[in-house]
């Protein structure tokens, strides 16, 4: 994810924070504690420990994921909370329900874990006593991790309610329209928290947006894997292509560019090895910018975006593109040979096409 940098790494999974994550704490000093320094360095530690519990929350999902052969590639914590980004959906509604229900599991023993404390020490008076509520640590986490549980079990997907939802539609519709089902349930939900957020508390605007943004990207990418399952990667190449020797000016880049439609050029080397990297088109916009007009293409082509190869399935190159953020990856053969380019253009493309032969084939299905 954008934005986010690793801070840890947990049972061999990353731990990053996103940008916005820090936005929670001026919210929690000005806007709950009033700027107060002892309310405030309260507000920041209970801040803390319910992130501490969200954490533990998205181990729940991650860990459980792993017994079903499903790796979790990180976990990044929002303001709304956290996300684990799992590899793939496990195969199985009965998988998935198990992945999605593990993280509020967490929090069920995490709440019996502070509600015993908070017997055994006998402090259960500060349920009914406003101002030790207020106070207590323990109590308020306690409180938490319930209301955690209540709200993550919503069916406003992609919260784990929702992905419960989807996986019992997916036992009697097919995975594509059962996600859709139950994201268009989830953005319903989410402007219903924001028409809450306008009249009583606006944090829920704040979780509108990312309930509201996060189903309509988990359909997408849904439908985009979809159209790809079991595509390979040369059914979405370009095999007509333009390439650029290392030791070329950007001039040269620049003249490709606006003579044809390419955007995006492999950068060769020597004769018979395989390319040196790749130069994409913002990259060399950027370049442009800054008066590098001179440079050798070398220079600035991008080397950390590897490669795909023909025969492999064309989702995995997908999320590598995504995950590199690479625009465009050469095509190799196992000898190193270059032998078409893959671009973000054309996978789109691939999918509308899929997309529409679907819909044609579920209409003659219909007659």
């Amino acid at each position: 994810m954008r934005w986010s940098w690793k801070i840890a790494t947990l049972a061999g999974i990353p731990l990053r924070v996103h940008a916005t994550f820090f936005l929670i704490f001026p919210y929690a000093w000005f806007g709950e504690a009033h700027g107060d320094p002892a309310r405030g360095l309260e507000a920041i530690t209970l801040i803390l420990g319910l992130f501490t519990c969200l954490v533990l929350h998205e181990l729940g999902h991650a860990l459980t994921a792993r017994r079903f052969g499903v790796r979790t590639r990180d976990i990044t914590l929002l303001p709304i909370g956290g996300v684990a980004r799992l590899e793939r959906i496990p195969e199985k509604p009965s998988q998935e329900i198990a992945v999605a229900l593990a993280g509020p599991a967490v929090n069920v023993v995490i709440a019996s874990i502070l509600l015993g404390v908070i017997a055994v020490t006998g402090n259960l008076r500060a349920f009914t006593t406003p101002y030790a509520l207020e106070h207590n640590l323990v109590t308020q986490l306690a409180g938490m991790n319930v209301l955690l549980v209540v709200f993550n079990m919503i069916p406003a997907f992609p919260m784990d309610g929702g992905r419960v939802l989807r996986a019992l539609l997916a036992t009697r519709l097919d995975y594509l329209r059962a996600t859709r089902i139950a994201a268009s349930i989830g953005q319903g939900i989410a402007i219903l928290f924001g028409l809450l957020g306008l009249v009583w508390n606006p944090m829920l605007l704040f979780i509108a947006m990312f309930v509201y943004i996060g189903a309509g990207q988990e359909s997408a990418a849904v439908q985009m894997r979809s159209a790809f399952d079991g595509v390979p990667v040369w059914r979405a190449m370009i095999r007509d292509y333009r390439a650029l020797r290392g030791e070329e000016p950007l001039s040269r880049a620049v003249e490709l560019l606006l003579n044809g439609h390419q955007q995006d050029f492999p950068v060769i080397g020597l004769p018979g090895d395989p390319p040196v990297g790749i130069l994409l088109r913002a990259d060399l916009i950027r370049a442009l910018s800054e008066g590098k007009t001179n440079v050798r293409v070398d220079e600035i082509a991008r080397r950390t975006c590897g490669s795909a190869h023909p025969r492999e399935m064309l989702e995995a190159a997908f999320l590598r593109m995504q995950e590199s953020g690479c625009a465009a990856l050469p095509v190799l053969e196992e000898d190193g040979a270059l032998v078409g380019m893959l671009t973000l253009e054309n996978v789109g493309e691939l999918a509308m096409v899929q997309a529409a032969l679907g819909s044609a084939r579920s209409r003659r299905a219909a007659v």
